[in-house]
């Protein structure tokens, strides 16, 4: 029987000798073509005679030789050379791959890791092993070591710079919890182990990789930021200044378009914190220290000596508004960043419902009596399911993540224990980004309105609140997705309408408890205004506290919300423990949307 080239090509390799015997199926010669070897294989068992020698030309389906059956043998049974190449033997190439993988990881770094755990913290590897689903993590780039061939030996780069500090790639997270289909998430963590988390060329280009395939995917993204900014000892770069990268505008365009998820431990400063600030929510942990410029910028400018921990301490940072939460260590951080993630990957698959009747009874019959507005947000939403941000920020506002019946929705609401829920500047620059949060991610808006109106006073118009306060204005009368509105207690002036969108009837519905009051301004100041004559005209002092206590309660009588709905300036006065039910149907309603923002702004 012929043997017969497969290819046109020349014969480099002839396996087995003339007069020797093989196996059907085993190769016996190799043609090369267009520099690859191609196998020349036995159509059946025999012994070998060839017509060929190495170096010949052949054609393809050209005879070069043929095998003769073996007498008193099957012609394809006897396995009768070690000609055959089976899958069990050495792959150097193969070794090679696993073991560099090997050495990046933290089992292969123990002085590392174990320099990490005695200070409390736990590796980049362990973070995001913590985040993600379990065997969801594909990795990119793991093999990089940092760009400094020119002054350090690659065996050392491999050993001491693996990924060049920054873990990262594809993975899923909360899968569980919204489904596999919805749970693609981009994750990127610095590691402080290597050259303090700074930031090399390298990783630099991995960042641009992850952030592109965080667009082309629509996914979320969750960085851990620490470290030190720029890395000054990187050598194999072609540049001078290193402002050509494009990390910052790749990630800063990705605002608006996916929730971007920033986790600050330990210190956190230059471009790192530039990262950070660029997020939609930044979650630090206990003694974070987060700063656009760290110890050596800060000497470099000649503006002094400081120790790191004195820049941008957390204390500050969460009072400030540039933390939106506070997390007591690594571990509680991934679980907030979970959580927040979970917000913007859809309906949770299960939900429990809090006792609506409870919030019959949040706020008190007693008017001037303050209360806890978090009282009536928890009541309302799912179980647990509630995650407020910026709580040390704007105290007269809350802003919060929350479910009901499974579907994520955003929450805003006056604090009437802060300034009566008057509105300052910092509330107002709070709630207005928050709404530009969920309007661009599709979150519908539930608004808790309970305030006397605008703040007032010399003071608060030093802070620029003319501006502040309206930036609520502009950005609830151009919200996309639905709104709706609570009036639970005071609506009153410029501030009710700017926590409905600018109207009572801008929202989807605007809705009162039977506590609800309305009115331009708040009633004492109104009677006390309005009335000045009449009151200074009575001496008494019993007697015109008096007047003036029958003058706010027939204002109060014109102005309640039962009153009010008479007029139809709203949709309803309904019983607490019904709002609920209002606000399932009212987003069942609604259609899917979410604007077409450019970004979110990162205050």
């Amino acid at each position: 029987m012929d043997i017969t080239a497969p290819l046109q090509g020349t014969v480099v390799v002839l396996l087995a000798d003339d007069g020797a015997a093989v196996s059907a199926g085993s190769t016996v010669a190799l043609v090369e073509s267009m520099k690859m070897h191609h196998d020349v294989v036995a159509p059946t068992g025999g012994v070998v005679s060839w017509s060929v020698a190495v170096g010949d030309t052949v054609v393809a389906d050209a005879s070069i030789g043929s095998i003769d059956a073996i007498a008193g043998e099957s012609s394809d049974t006897p396995e009768i050379s070690d000609v055959v190449v089976t899958g069990d033997f050495e792959r150097p190439d193969l070794d090679e791959v696993v073991e560099r993988h090997r050495v990046g990881l933290d089992e292969a770094r123990p002085d590392a890791v174990t320099k990490r755990h005695d200070r409390g913290r736990r590796t980049a590897r362990e973070n995001i092993a913590d985040l993600v689903d379990d065997g969801t993590l594909r990795e990119y780039g793991p093999l990089v070591v940092a760009a400094q061939r020119r002054r350090r030996e690659l065996d050392d780069l491999i050993a001491s710079t693996p990924a060049d500090g920054l873990v990262g790639g594809l993975a899923q997270v909360n899968g569980e919890l919204v489904g596999t289909e919805r749970a693609a998430c981009v994750v990127a963590s610095y590691d402080y182990t290597v050259l303090a988390g700074t930031q090399g060329s390298q990783n630099h280009r991995k960042k641009d990789r992850l952030f592109e395939i965080a667009r082309q995917l629509e996914a979320p993204v969750v960085i851990f930021t620490e470290g030190g900014g720029g890395r000054p000892g990187d050598t194999d770069g072609l540049g001078v200044s290193g402002l050509d990268c494009v990390a910052f505008l790749w990630f800063a365009e990705l605002s608006g378009t996916v929730p971007l998820v920033g986790v600050a431990s330990g210190y956190n400063f230059a471009g790192n914190a530039a990262l950070l600030g660029c997020c939609d929510v930044v979650i630090a942990t206990e003694g974070a220290n987060i700063g656009m410029g760290g110890p050596a910028m800060i000497e470099g400018g000649g503006l002094g000596t400081f120790a790191p921990t004195e820049i941008g301490p957390l204390e500050v940072q969460r009072a400030n508004g540039v933390v939106d939460l506070v997390a007591a260590d690594d571990a509680a951080a991934v679980a907030l960043a979970k959580r927040y993630v979970g917000y913007f990957q859809g309906p949770a698959e299960t939900w429990e419902a809090p006792d609506q009747q409870a919030l019959r009874h949040v706020v008190p019959v007693d008017r001037l009596r303050a209360y806890d507005i978090r009282a009536a947000i928890d009541g309302l939403f799912d179980v647990d399911s509630v995650l407020e941000l910026r709580c040390d920020f704007g105290r007269g506002m809350v802003t919060a993540l929350a479910r009901i019946e499974g579907r994520p929705v955003g929450v805003v609401a006056n604090d009437p224990r802060h300034l009566g829920g008057a509105i300052d500047s910092d509330g107002a620059d709070k709630v207005a980004r928050f709404m530009q949060l969920c309007d661009a991610h599709g979150l519908a808006v539930v608004s808790f309105v309970d305030t006397p109106g605008m703040m007032v006073g010399p003071d608060v118009e030093e802070t620029a609140l003319v501006r502040h306060c309206s930036r609520l204005f502009v950005t609830g009368a151009n919200l996309s997705v639905p709104l709706v509105a609570v009036v639970t207690r005071k609506a009153y002036g410029l501030g009710a309408q700017a926590m409905m969108g600018g109207s009572t009837k801008a929202p989807l519905a605007c809705l009162a408890w039977p506590t609800g009051e309305f009115g331009g301004m708040g009633l004492e100041g109104a009677v006390r205004l309005g009335y000045r004559r009449e009151l200074e005209a009575v001496a008494d002092p019993g007697e015109r506290e008096a007047l003036f206590q029958e003058m706010v309660d027939r204002l109060y009588e014109h102005g309640k919300a039962v009153s009010v709905a008479s007029h139809f300036e709203i949709d309803d006065v309904i019983d607490p423990a019904d709002t609920r039910d209002w606000l399932v149907s009212l987003l069942a309603a609604a259609p899917a949307t979410s604007a077409d923002r450019p970004h979110v702004d990162t205050w």
